[in-house]
């Protein structure tokens, strides 16, 4: 599967969105071992050197956690995955956002067009 890679971000850190992403939506579960890194390189079709960045960075978010020779896994805190999924939320709805002001439409006809979403 070959990723549609944005070119005006960063790789890795696209990678790490698409993991948090899968993590929040449950494709990856609490506790749930995550792929190799070579795995992951193969179906990003990318370096294994930015694979190895974005989890470190995901590590160092406390996302995931390493065991040292069984390999890399969601973590099993609840609270650090819900604070993520709110994170996350509040991006998407800022940059869709500011995406509406640059098109001139107002905060409340964005809120009525999200209220007719139901």
């Amino acid at each position: 599967m070959s990723f549609d890679f944005k070119g005006n971000t960063p790789i890795y850190l696209q990678i790490i969105d698409y993991i948090k992403k899968q993590i929040i939506s449950k494709k990856y579960r609490l506790g749930e071992k995550l792929p190799s890194v070579r795995d992951f390189s193969m179906q990003f079709e990318v370096n294994p050197n930015t694979v190895q960045k974005a989890l470190f960075e995901l590590e160092n978010m406390g996302i995931i956690i390493t065991e040292s020779t069984n390999g890399k896994f969601v973590t099993t805190d609840e609270a650090v995955i819900e604070k993520v999924k709110k994170e996350t939320i509040e991006k998407m709805v800022e940059d869709l956002y500011l995406s509406f002001l640059d098109l001139g439409i107002k905060k409340e006809e964005v809120i009525e067009i999200l209220s007719s979403k139901e």
